[in-house]
């Protein structure tokens, strides 16, 4: 499900108080990590997840593997913080229009 700019615009601005749910360790990305982002948008349906690497290619990998693992959208991405958005089956969020 694509979002508009709107919609993305509207998720940025409810993550914009959010805290980290998710941080990575020293051990990156494991499956243990995934199963935790995984329950943690089942449950909040928009998250924030803390990426710290140094290296900006491996972090973007990272990020882009957690939302294709999680089958999330990744709304927004600033440092070492992605922001992702998963609709759960009763929707807690509603999304604008367009």
């Amino acid at each position: 499900m694509p979002l508009t700019n709107k919609q993305k615009q509207y998720l940025k601005g409810l993550a914009h108080t959010l805290k980290p749910v998710v941080l990575l360790g020293s051990n990156g990305l494991t499956e243990g990590v995934i199963a935790e982002i995984d329950s943690a948008l089942g449950h909040h349906e928009l998250i924030k997840v803390k990426v710290p690497s140094e290296d900006r290619d491996l972090k973007t990998q990272i990020i882009e593997t957690i939302a294709v693992n999680c089958q999330a959208i990744l709304v927004q991405k600033i440092g070492n913080i992605a922001v992702y958005y998963r609709p759960s089956e009763e929707p807690k969020i509603e999304l604008p229009r367009n």
